[in-house]
């Protein structure tokens, strides 16, 4: 697949705990862009952070079981993300999705590379 040099960065914040129809989440999101075809995604799991309701979630040593928050990053051509995002409003309860334009400047693969 070739990506244009203009495309779009989803970036969906939600936490490790968060479910849908009983999976993780950000499982279900990024089997959802490769079932879609979709260029990438790739799962982030933050150290630290807080949201709209302002609560504290740390991996700290004592806590390492707490709901860690977790960045999914999409990109592909803007029409493509566009398709996503009404199954994504869908399945996301809580949460903060951001969509931004980004410049590729490279997008390869191996073809040797075994799977």
């Amino acid at each position: 697949m070739k990506l244009p040099e203009q495309a779009q960065l989803l970036r969906i914040f939600v936490g490790e705990g968060d479910k849908h129809e009983g999976k993780p989440l950000y499982e279900v999101i990024v089997k959802l862009a490769r079932e879609k075809g979709l260029a990438g995604a790739k799962v982030l799991r933050g150290l630290m952070g807080f949201g709209a309701h302002s609560r504290m979630h740390s991996a700290k040593i004592l806590r390492i079981s707490e709901d860690l928050p977790i960045v999914i990053e999409i990109v592909d051509k803007g029409e493509r993300i566009g398709e996503l995002l009404p199954e994504l409003d869908a399945m996301i309860k809580e949460g903060l999705v951001t969509l931004e334009n980004v410049r590729v400047i490279a997008y390869r693969h191996n073809e040797n590379r075994e799977s």
